[in-house]
């Protein structure tokens, strides 16, 4: 390829070399959009064409309070504390107890059989070692 054919790039005119700046009014309008409900940060990113990590940064500022405008803060609830004891509902009845049953697997290595009422603590217990 002969020097005549290699077409010279002028790194200012790429699309990389321009970095789109983004005011603060207009980072705040994007912003405001992901907080929208149902609206997520990365479709306001896809529809603006902005990376969603920098849509993420902006949500940060903008909770600081550094894109200016209403920050859209948590609503705190009211709270009454008491000293009377609140009264409970009463518990409902015990159901019957567990019949006793059998679990029997069986393994590569051998035979595994539980009988009884297995607890659901030690069921899961035996399935966690078994799974790893």
């Amino acid at each position: 390829m002969s020097s005549a054919d290699r077409e010279t790039i002028d790194p200012e005119s790429t699309e990389a070399a321009q970095r789109r700046r983004y005011s603060i009014a207009e980072k705040r309008r994007i912003v405001e959009q992901t907080l929208a409900p149902a609206m997520s940060v990365a479709r306001v990113a896809r529809e603006r064409g902005v990376n969603a990590n920098l849509v993420f940064g902006w949500r940060r500022q903008y909770q600081r309070g550094l894109l200016g405008g209403d920050v859209q803060q948590a609503a705190l609830l009211p709270v009454t504390v008491s000293e009377a004891p609140v009264a409970l509902e009463p518990a409902p009845p015990v159901s019957a107890p567990i019949a006793p049953g059998i679990i029997q697997l069986q393994l590569p290595k051998g035979r595994l059989r539980i009988e009884g009422a297995a607890d659901p603590a030690s069921l899961r217990l035996v399935l966690e070692c078994l799974l790893g």
